[in-house]
């Protein structure tokens, strides 16, 4: 049966010779709803968005109707981190990822909380809290936090819906709108979504724990390593361990039905992101 359904459908896109630029990008692609950086990721450096950037930007993407718009912190934010120069340059980024989502006019900013740093996951999810609210709670953004799970690697302390449900829990913060599922992160902490059963297992931790209504966005990648690898590589749509058959099962289930799908697939060659959304496009339209 076809999916009568709507999605907002959507890429990880450039900003590279201006923020502007990514919403050409998303438009050329066909997107109604868009991820990006507002700076370097890999950089604590901060880049200080012109007013003529910031008008552009706004104009364009409600000329186009690009909805919600997602910010991705910065990978070098560990909310969690023991080293008070590490935790204070994080809780300072993060911030700054708030005003900068602000600036634009986005409604999110998608946040990997970080690293136990030797600490039992339950502490350093009590100290990525407390960082959170030192970053947000103070000010009341008009735009979002929303928390990420990770893949299960040494020292994760957001791997289960569960855990991100803590944390949200502890921060008790009106900014924090709910939490992000990345399929391939899912997937190598042991979801196992190609399974029907499996994405019902996932679909009702989200339930149980945060809430149908704090799913906030689906990052749609699939995996380079097996099932519970605890390892992050991304590969393309139906082409890891996921496979079209779990994207499949994943998408067709209606409790995912008002959920933002963004796609962060390797992007090695200038048809990369239409031939992943393609899949996507097609899975959606006709169940297969």
């Amino acid at each position: 049966m076809k999916s009568r359904r709507k999605y907002r459908v959507g890429v990880h896109t450039s900003i590279s010779g201006g923020i502007s630029k990514s919403i050409d990008r998303a438009v050329s692609l066909k997107c109604t709803t868009m991820q990006i950086f507002s700076h370097n990721p890999r950089q604590w450096k901060k880049y200080e968005l012109g007013d003529d950037e910031v008008k552009q930007f706004k104009l364009f993407r409600k000329r186009y109707d690009i909805k919600p718009v997602f910010i991705h912190a910065s990978y070098l934010i560990n909310m969690a981190a023991r080293a008070a120069l590490i935790l204070g340059k994080s809780i300072d980024l993060l911030s700054y990822e708030m005003e900068m989502a602000d600036k634009l006019g986005a409604e999110y900013v998608v946040l990997h909380t970080g690293s136990a740093s030797n600490d039992s996951e339950r502490i350093a999810r009590k100290r990525a809290a407390k960082s959170i609210i030192k970053a947000i709670g103070k000010n009341r953004y008009r735009s979002s936090l929303i928390l990420e799970n990770t893949s299960g690697e040494r020292g994760d302390i957001a791997s289960s819906v569960k855990a991100l449900a803590e944390i949200i829990d502890i921060c008790n913060c009106d900014n924090i709108a709910g939490i992000c599922i990345d399929t391939c992160h899912a997937f190598s902490a042991g979801y196992d979504i190609t399974e029907k059963g499996g994405v019902d297992q996932l679909m009702s931790e989200i339930e149980k724990y945060a809430g149908l209504d704090k799913m906030k966005l689906l990052h749609l990648n699939d995996s380079k390593k097996p099932l519970g690898s605890g390892i992050d590589r991304h590969e393309h749509i139906g082409k890891g361990f996921i496979g079209l058959k779990g994207f499949k099962n994943l998408l067709c289930d209606s409790r995912l039905k008002n959920v933002p799908l963004i796609l962060e697939t390797p992007k090695k060659e200038e048809n990369d992101d239409k031939i992943n959304l393609r899949k996507i496009r097609n899975i959606l339209k006709n169940g297969k």
